[in-house]
């Protein structure tokens, strides 16, 4: 049964993470597009590092060609923030990403992105679920009437991917770096080179390495490296950046002398920090120290979300320099909404998700990376 949460849908890979049921969502999707005019305008999918991401990706992308509507398949493992820029910058109505996120390696999923680069929030998961169980409906028909005579036309019909590509439905991009120049554009480069900073990136086995080493590497940082090669099985670790997850960092930024150590989740939206002593930094703290950054150092006024189970010094930052902080359940796509509603500067919660205004719209560990650094540099 697909059933979406907070963060998009997720199942163990081989019981209900199957090719059946990835193309089934896709085929909701399809119905759903065509129901709101918006089939022509396309899809962007992308895929993560995870056991079966890129087969994913290839056979959810076989059922929006069969259907006539354009897939930009972007080519390569990628974060997931760069499809949520990508949907927002080409204003896609939809977009799909192929991760479990931080989860364990058993597991993979699908995130749904909207108008906007946006989470789909949950009317539209429970219309996507609505969509899901009509097809079902329609298998279940197909069914007993090849049972009865004749085979009917299949309720999820695919165009192989090579057909697609040569028929030009699907498009391979690669739009990365249209994405790090936008980041590029709204970080203080030159304070960071100014510093010469050493800087330990841990990707944990995901996607953040190529994106933050191109960032960093302008930015004329010395850049160490572990936790890089590619393993379906995250080393044996969840792919979250916790204290528990993060020991090796630690270590390494003491034995190396780092001024900084970072490390994303598996699909870097997710943001972990050591500082220069090993430290741990509890998402709390950053959310804090970058919120308090931007209204000190850049001179930024704006509100602050957070949801319910993240720190209430975010409420006394913001009460100093005479600004809000605003609760909302947990949920990101819930932080999004009240960040667009009230034109807050930062939103974050206690899981080591956050953005900042002015970039996508929902979690970007990437960006969030960057920040720090830029702090350190400037402060």
């Amino acid at each position: 049964m697909i059933k979406f949460g907070t963060g998009g849908w997720r199942a163990v890979i081989g019981d209900d993470f199957t090719r059946e049921n990835i193309q089934k969502l896709s085929k909701a999707l399809v119905n759903k597009m065509k129901d709101e005019g918006v089939a022509e305008q396309g899809v962007a999918i992308g895929y993560d590092r995870r056991f079966l991401s890129k087969e994913s990706a290839i056979w959810a992308s076989e059922v929006f060609a069969a259907e006539g509507i354009p897939v930009k398949f972007i080519l390569g493992s990628a974060p997931t923030p760069l499809i949520m820029f990508f949907v927002m910058r080409h204003e896609l109505p939809y977009g799909m990403m192929i991760t479990a996120s931080h989860n364990p390696a058993v597991y993979n999923g699908i995130k749904v992105f909207t108008k906007g680069g946006r989470d789909a929030d949950e009317l539209q998961t429970q219309e996507i679920e609505r969509y899901i169980h009509g097809i079902e409906e329609e298998v279940l028909e197909a069914a007993c009437v090849s049972r009865g005579s004749e085979a009917g036309e299949p309720a999820v019909r695919i165009m192989e991917y090579e057909k697609g590509i040569e028929t030009g439905i699907i498009e391979e991009i690669n739009p990365l770096n249209e994405y790090l120049d936008n980041i590029i554009s709204a970080v203080n480069m030159q304070a960071i080179r100014d510093r010469g900073l050493r800087i330990a990136i841990d990707p944990m086995y995901g996607v953040s390495l190529t994106a933050l080493s191109t960032i960093l590497s302008i930015a004329r940082c010395t850049i160490e490296t572990i936790n890089s090669r590619h393993d379906t099985l995250f080393g044996g670790k969840m792919p979250a950046p916790t204290e528990r997850t993060l020991r090796n960092l630690q270590n390494y930024v003491l034995d190396r002398y780092c001024d900084i150590g970072i490390a994303t989740d598996g699909d870097a939206d997710r943001l972990g920090v050591i500082d220069d002593q090993g430290h741990y930094l509890h998402a709390n703290n950053i959310l804090v120290m970058l919120y308090y950054y931007l209204l000190r150092y850049k001179g930024w006024r704006g509100p602050a979300v957070r949801n319910l189970a993240t720190t209430h010094v975010l409420d006394k930052v913001a009460e100093s320099f005479w600004q809000k902080c605003y609760e909302v359940p947990v949920g990101f796509k819930h932080i999004s909404a009240k960040m667009q509603e009230t034109d807050a500067i930062i939103g974050g919660e206690s899981s080591g998700g956050l953005t900042v205004k002015g970039h996508i719209h929902g979690k970007d560990g990437i960006y969030a990376a960057a920040l720090p650094v830029e702090m350190i540099a400037v402060s």
